[in-house]
């Protein structure tokens, strides 16, 4: 019997279309969807369904969006299959926003407050720093440890030998290690990585720079936020972004998700952490595959599944039922 843990896609995963046929076929789906656009006084539903994309990739409506898509899933899975995510799940993990969403599946944060604080995590982020100031890039083929050596060359400018912010913002596992920071400084990197012998480095099309010390009026933003709507206790341990281990402690939650604004999302190491806890299936909720793929990559002996659509949670069902 697989011992699963339940995972939850971040910015990247959505698409125009995203909960459409959930809310067609399920109820639970639909009400998920109906509490988020009431707590919003916005109709997310119908930019996830039906656009247009450049609305629905604003970081403000993406975060919120993809929690929505994701808990949609969870409600359904738990309405069909007649059981709860603690007696399927070890631990729940999530990638950048999906923590937002793991904790919510965990019940420490209801769906609304969920939805709120990411409502306000993308505006925050979006706001830190001014466009065309920042920038992300992916090295693929590139360790960590690549990375950083990468980003400590480039962060120096040349004429001046001024130093600008540069670090690795997400660190995926299987070879992909995306960085962060001053444009002018990633754009450096991304001719250095050439020459290192990097498979690929490419810009991102990203609306700021995520994950590094430009963040930092963010993380102060949402400090502010979970101060005042701080989690609950999970029902199952989060293994956390900032510090690849089990968390369950709520101040100890709260105090991660604001230092997870600015820090790298080691992803890589918390697969590995859950590896070695034991678990050998993993369940993607929500919108796309990405978690799924990297999950091949770094854990290759686990099984990984995605539900998303209905025929995905219908197979998803049968294999933990």
């Amino acid at each position: 019997m697989l011992v699963r843990a339940f995972i939850f896609p971040g910015q990247g995963s959505q698409a125009v279309g995203m909960g459409r046929d959930l809310a067609a076929a399920f109820a639970p789906a639909r009400e998920v969807f109906e509490e988020v656009n009431e707590t919003l006084r916005q109709n997310l539903s119908k930019l996830m369904f039906e656009g247009p994309a450049e609305e629905l990739t604003l970081t403000e409506n993406t975060q919120p969006a993809l929690m929505a898509h994701s808990m949609a899933v969870l409600r359904v899975l738990e309405k069909e299959g007649n059981f709860t995510l603690a007696a399927k799940a070890l631990v729940v993990a999530g990638h950048s926003l999906g923590e937002y969403s793991a904790l919510a599946a965990a019940g420490a944060f209801s769906v609304a407050d969920a939805a709120k604080l990411l409502k306000l995590r993308g505006q925050a982020m979006q706001k830190a720093v001014p466009a065309g100031m920042g920038a992300m890039a992916a090295l693929l083929g590139a360790e960590l440890e690549q990375a950083h050596a990468i980003c400590a060359e480039a962060a120096v400018e040349p004429e001046t030998g001024n130093t600008d912010v540069l670090e690795a913002a997400n660190d995926n596992g299987g070879g992909q290690v995306v960085i962060s920071g001053h444009r002018s400084a990633v754009e450096r990197a991304v001719e250095i990585a050439k020459t290192k012998g990097i498979r690929r480095a490419m810009l991102l099309p990203v609306s700021a720079p995520f994950h590094c010390a430009l963040m930092a009026p963010a993380a102060d933003a949402m400090q502010e936020a979970l101060e005042k709507n701080p989690p609950k206790a999970p029902s199952v341990p989060l293994v956390a972004n900032v510090s690849a281990k089990r968390e369950s402690d709520p101040t100890r939650l709260r105090d991660l998700l604001v230092q997870q604004v600015t820090a790298t999302v080691r992803w890589r190491e918390c697969v590995a952490a859950m590896t070695a806890m034991g678990v050998d299936g993993f369940v993607e909720l929500g919108a796309g595959k990405v978690l799924t793929g990297l999950i091949k990559r770094i854990a290759p002996d686990a099984t990984g599944m995605a539900a998303g659509t209905p025929a995905e949670i219908e197979a998803v069902l049968k294999s933990i039922a």
